[in-house]
C-alpha cells in the first residue's frame, strides 16, 4: 500500500510533540534562570524539547482522521537522545483543525528509561494541556537504588511535583537507599 504524502507529513507532525511534553517546562525554567544550559545529572524525567531526532518503531501504524488519532501497535519503541519509551500500543490524539497534540496514551507493559531513572506501569497518559503524566497499573518509579511503588503515579511537570496513590487494599511502598559514606 502506497502512503500518501499528506499522511506521512501528518504522522511526523503529530509524533514530534510526544517527546516535547516535559521539555517545554524545562525550557521555561532555563529562560527564567537566564538561559543556563541544562547539565547532565540535573533532575527531570522525560523527553527534551531539543530538535534531536526522534525514532519510533512499531509493528504497525494506523491513522484515523475521523477520530484524530495515530496509533502505533506492537513492540513500540520511541527514542530521543537518552530517553526511551517502550509500550505495546501508543495512541496519539490531536486537535482536528490545528493538529495540535492533545493526549498521548501508552498501553501495555509501559517502560520509560532515562539514564538511571526508570518508570514502569500498564498505562501512561501524557496530557499536553495540563502538562501532566499519569502512570497507572502497578506503577513503579526507580532512580538508582531508590524506588517507589503504587497503583498510580501522577507527575505535574510544571509544578515539579508528583503524587503516588495505593490501590484498593494496597499501600504505597518506598525504598530509599542512602548514598555510600565518603572516605
Amino acid at each position: 500500500m502506497k502512503l500518501g504524502r499528506n499522511f506521512i507529513l501528518l504522522l511526523v507532525l503529530i509524533s514530534l510533540p510526544l517527546f516535547f511534553i516535559t521539555g517545554e517546562a524545562q525550557e521555561k525554567k532555563e529562560k527564567a534562570r537566564g538561559g543556563e544550559k541544562r547539565i547532565a545529572g540535573e533532575k527531570g524525567f522525560g523527553f527534551s524539547a531539543s530538535r534531536a531526532p526522534i525514532d519510533i518503531v512499531s509493528d504497525t501504524v494506523e491513522a484515523n482522521q475521523k477520530e484524530n488519532t495515530v496509533t502505533f501497535k506492537g513492540n513500540v519503541v520511541a527514542k530521543q537522545e537518552d530517553t526511551t519509551l517502550y509500550a505495546n500500543t501508543l495512541i496519539i490524539r490531536y486537535e482536528a483543525e490545528t493538529k495540535k497534540l492533545k493526549e498521548i496514551i501508552a498501553i501495555g507493559s509501559v517502560k520509560i528509561v532515562q539514564l538511571d531513572r526508570r518508570a514502569t506501569g500498564q498505562k501512561a497518559t501524557f496530557q499536553q494541556e495540563e502538562n501532566k503524566v499519569v502512570l497507572d497499573g502497578d506503577a513503579v518509579v526507580r532512580e538508582g537504588e531508590n524506588e517507589i511503588r503504587g497503583e498510580r503515579v501522577i507527575f505535574y511537570v510544571n509544578e515539579e511535583r508528583s503524587i503516588v496513590e495505593g490501590g484498593k487494599g494496597s499501600r504505597v511502598n518506598t525504598r530509599i537507599t542512602p548514598p555510600p559514606k565518603e572516605k
